[in-house]
């Protein structure tokens, strides 16, 4: 296996991580990881690079997917999984394509699925610019009414 350039400019970018997670990658790097500035964060059984023909033979993946009940799931899932939930957030297609490495839209959009979560984030956004506008008009002609009323 030869290591290249990634598929595009687009691949070569810094990506910023959750908090969250900073004491776990920690605990992996000083773990897994060889010293060199241009060690794999992965590697296989040999040091060398993850093979997708092996995937689930030199790591636990099986175990927990099975663990979770999940059995259908794929390490390649979990990246939809979070470029899904940045994209509930709110957060724009340039910015999603900058994050995933991808240099136009047409592959950004594959990541991106009707959610319920982002219905509700449009809704409830919705309701905050209709709450600005009565509050807005109750301040200039002393509180004109309106109601909202559920849509068939």
């Amino acid at each position: 296996m030869l290591l290249g350039p990634p598929k595009s400019q687009a691949g070569v970018r810094t990506v910023t991580i959750p908090a969250a997670i900073v004491p776990h990658l920690t605990a992996h790097l000083n773990k897994y990881t060889k010293k060199e500035a241009n060690a794999l964060v992965f590697t296989g059984l040999k040091g060398g690079p993850l093979r997708r023909s092996g995937f689930n033979k030199v790591t636990t993946w099986t175990h927990v997917v099975r663990a979770l009940g999940v059995l259908n799931l794929h390490l390649h899932d979990l990246r939809h999984t979070g470029n899904q939930l940045a994209a509930d957030m709110g957060v724009s297609t340039k910015n999603l394509m900058a994050r995933m490495g991808h240099d136009n839209e047409r592959a950004a959009l594959r990541y991106q699925h009707r959610s319920a979560k982002g219905d509700r984030v449009i809704a409830d956004g919705l309701d905050a610019l209709v709450r600005a506008e009565r509050d807005q008009d109750d301040d200039e002609d002393g509180g004109a009414a309106g109601a909202l009323v559920p849509v068939a």
